[in-house]
């Protein structure tokens, strides 16, 4: 069947099918309106899968994929005209332009935190830059995920766009195929696999990995505001989240009052966590296992889980120290140490030992320590006084840089990422300067570095 499918969807895309702006318009307005009218069916399947509120489904979820439709039907015909480039003088008389086409048939593999959101986005850039589609979402996410194929084939024929899932072996044997760009996002692990076999066939590919995301916490910090936010973005899917706080670096004067001030948030935004209907629940059995093994040393706050429910506690470590099993791997649940620094090196040094993450996070109010900390340090993207929502921005690209990741996406970025840019010089006719032809004269000379310096 996969043979069949990518078979089918090279024809296609070789037939030019694809390229018409009109056509590639009607069809994510048509995505469109179908997520809009199986805004129930999506809420349900991620509330099975993730234990994900309504509320939180929309807003995390659902409502950035159509933030991110809406920008790409806004704008498409603007982005695929050729852009007028500048000739040099040397060339004269000529005309030169960008053109942005599409690389052909694509393959997207997405992961299971947010189903929805990772395996529609990217589909969404892939569309509006013209190529085809082979989405393989996450197996985990086996509710979500069987609804967004219910979806795509609702609206794509399938030589078009066409969704498969199934086993572990399944990416493994994707990858085996030629395609003309890959987009993976999940672990490490996993993308290194990934870019091995796809330099195997010279493909380009967009790796959207994780890493350990800071946050760093100051002496000059709202310390109250710093504490929700940061208990609202790490505790936000059960902490599953790739851009979630992995752990605080706070300034030991203000560190006991950041402990307290976070208690106080989560039990205001996840009160009752194991039995709140609204918190979520971990993805799988083994992954609830993994995340109580780091749940240890000086436990300030939770601990407590219910293996039926596969829920853990928002839990907090504090002190931690960065040799703590947390601080060995990214989290990617609801356990958040909090480390205390006493001065700026001791901090750096922590996120030097754990380079290149996701995302940072600075709250501060002194613009120099802004500065220092984003020159320092090598990171995706990140906020300053707010945690994660830089993701929900149309017109911020997002990607991690290192271990972290490679390339980016959303908005404009999606479509870019998802084009390949053909450079034109168009030369006229009704003029041919000698100047570069042989034989070379002294006076041709002249006029060559004249022109060209």
């Amino acid at each position: 069947m996969i043979d069949e499918i990518i078979k089918n969807q090279r024809n296609f895309f070789d037939s030019g099918n694809t390229l018409d702006v009109k056509t590639r318009l009607s069809y994510l307005k048509k995505l469109k309106a179908a997520i809009i009218e199986n805004e129930v069916k999506i809420c349900t399947a991620l509330k099975k899968d993730l234990g994900k509120s309504a509320s939180e489904a929309y807003m995390c979820e659902i409502g950035m994929v159509l933030e991110d439709l809406s920008y790409q039907i806004k704008h498409l015909k603007g982005w695929v005209k050729p852009e007028r480039k500048r000739s040099p003088m040397a060339q004269f008389p000529s005309s030169s332009y960008i053109l942005p086409s599409p690389y052909g048939c694509t393959l997207i593999i997405s992961p299971w935190n947010y189903p929805f959101l990772l395996s529609l986005q990217p589909l969404i850039g892939a569309v509006g830059a013209g190529n085809t589609v082979l989405l393989k979402p996450s197996r985990f996410s086996k509710h979500t995920s069987a609804v967004i194929k219910e979806l795509v084939g609702s609206v794509f024929p399938p030589e078009y766009a066409a969704v498969v899932y199934g086993d572990d072996g399944l990416s493994q044997k994707l990858l085996e195929y030629k395609f003309d760009y890959i987009f993976f996002t999940g672990g490490a692990r996993v993308g290194k696999s990934v870019y091995v076999q796809a330099a195997n066939n010279l493909t380009p590919v967009t790796l959207e990995l994780g890493g350990k995301s800071p946050v760093i916490i100051d002496k000059t910090a709202d310390i109250n505001l710093a504490a929700k936010r940061v208990a609202f973005g790490k505790f936000l899917n059960a902490g599953q989240t790739c851009v979630a706080p992995d752990y605080v670096l706070v300034h030991e004067s203000v560190a006991k009052q950041f402990a307290n001030s976070l208690k106080v948030w989560i039990e205001k935004l996840f009160p009752d966590a194991l039995e709140n209907e609204d918190y979520g629940k971990i993805i799988t059995q083994r992954h609830f296992d993994r995340l109580l093994s780091l749940i240890c040393g000086n436990v300030y706050y939770g601990g407590n889980s219910d293996s039926g429910k596969l829920k853990i506690e928002p839990t907090v470590i504090y002190p931690a120290s960065p040799d703590d099993a947390a601080m060995r791997e990214e989290i990617f649940g609801p356990v958040l140490p909090i480390i205390e620094y006493s001065t700026e090196e001791k901090m750096f040094s922590v996120i030097e030992a754990n380079r290149t993450p996701l995302a940072l996070y600075l709250f501060t109010t002194k613009k120099s320590t802004e500065q220092k900390v984003f020159s320092h340090v090598q990171f995706g993207g990140g906020c300053v006084n707010d945690v994660v929502i830089h993701l929900a921005s149309t017109s911020l690209p997002f990607g991690g840089v290192g271990n972290s990741g490679i390339g980016s996406y959303h908005g404009k970025k999606s479509f870019e990422t998802f084009s390949h840019f053909k450079s034109v010089l168009k030369k006229s006719n009704l003029i041919d300067m000698p100047v570069r032809y042989t034989p070379y004269t002294k006076f041709k000379d002249k006029l060559i570095k004249f022109f060209m310096k």
